[in-house]
């Protein structure tokens, strides 16, 4: 067999198992973050109807483009996300395989599918699971030992050493940056310009809190037990009972009006008219800090600084855009997570680049 035939068979054999395997990694990202089992029930179903799909309308890509992104049994719209994920799946499985010895590129075909999957959960619920980072560095330090030109030596001892040490450093690292930013920046206040109406409705386990047109849930204040979260009103009813001129200091579980502590468990609805409200907030989300030793544990040391430097450089400029372009929300949120994908994937197909670049800088 010619070697360009060779290489086309074995490049579609691999763009086809990447876009099979996107396939499953959507139901992943579906499943995940509502807590629903991946294989209960087994066959994909319409997020709208509720209804099985059957095998010849869930055919990766195909199957998105002749039903128009519709559901075949109810016609609602199917988000274009399922399309995305597997179409980036099936290039990326091309591109590894293309790039890197079989073994490596079996290796980072595990790789991505754990950057995939936390990148679009944390865009759309702000998380990523531990099943993605818990397992990814489980993974990494696991394929580092299989495989040990993944840390760049013959050793399997000292490439499961060196995988661990690199998502230690990963973890580490953010850890740092996110103590430090709670230290610098753990406090937002913001002055309204003219009284603004608030509400606070209990929701099952959680609280819809909405402060003007701004609606958020109560418990994307509050990632640390001693978080406090301040209101300070003209006037306030708490279910009953009616205060003026008050500051309510709010932790995630109980307020405090006039030195009378009520445990939220017990309140049903607050409203009133808010001045001023200071609220907590993190640098970024604890997942991101794993998803970043996941990194570490596939990657090596170097990726780890070169995704955080990329990543934060990618989040800045994504984030200013978002400043100029937008209208300006005190309670938006950015995730960090699609932005370490990105410089990790990067750093996987061109860190040897970043790195003669370097050097030449370094020793011109």
């Amino acid at each position: 067999m010619h070697k360009p035939t060779y290489e086309f068979l074995f490049g579609a054999f691999a763009f086809v198992i990447g876009a099979a395997v996107g396939s499953f990694l959507n139901v992943c990202i579906y499943r995940w973050p509502v807590d629903l089992s991946i294989n209960r029930p087994r066959r994909s179903f319409c997020p709208n109807c509720k209804q099985p799909i059957p095998w010849q309308q869930n055919l990766p890509l195909i199957s998105w483009i002749v039903l128009r992104g519709r559901c075949a049994n109810c016609g609602a719209k199917i988000s274009f996300r399922y399309f995305a994920v597997e179409l980036v799946t099936a290039l990326l499985f091309l591109a590894i395989w293309g790039s890197f010895p079989w073994q490596v590129a079996i290796a980072y075909w595990v790789f991505v599918s754990f950057l995939i999957i936390g990148t679009f959960i944390d865009f759309e619920h702000f998380i990523i699971p531990d099943r993605v980072t818990i397992g990814g560095v489980i993974a990494g330090v696991a394929f580092s030992v299989t495989v040990p030109a993944l840390m760049g030596t013959d050793s399997r001892l000292a490439a499961g050493v060196r995988s661990f040490l690199a998502a230690a450093l990963g973890y580490v690292i953010l850890w740092i940056v996110l103590e430090a930013g709670k230290i610098a920046f753990g406090r937002k206040r913001i002055r309204f310009e003219a009284p603004t109406l608030f509400t606070w409705a209990k929701r099952g386990d959680d609280a819809d809190f909405v402060v003007g047109t701004e609606e958020s849930l109560w418990s994307d204040y509050f990632a640390r037990e001693k978080d406090r979260l301040l209101l300070i009103c003209e006037e306030v009813r708490i279910d009953h009972h009616t205060y003026g001129n008050v500051t309510l200091d709010f932790r995630y579980d109980r307020v405090t009006a006039e030195g009378h502590v009520t445990m939220l468990d017990d309140v049903t609805h607050i409203s009133g008219v808010a001045r001023e409200l200071v609220i907590p907030r993190e640098a970024m989300g604890r997942g991101d800090l794993k998803f970043l030793a996941a990194i570490g544990a596939f990657l090596g040391w170097r990726a780890v600084l070169f995704s955080l430097f990329a990543g934060s450089l990618l989040g800045s400029i994504v984030g200013l855009i978002t400043l100029v372009v937008g209208k300006p929300v005190w309670s938006a949120k950015l995730p960090f997570g699609p932005y370490l994908a990105f410089g990790a994937v990067t750093w996987m197909f061109f860190g040897t680049f970043f790195l003669r670049w370097y050097g030449t800088l370094l020793s011109p």
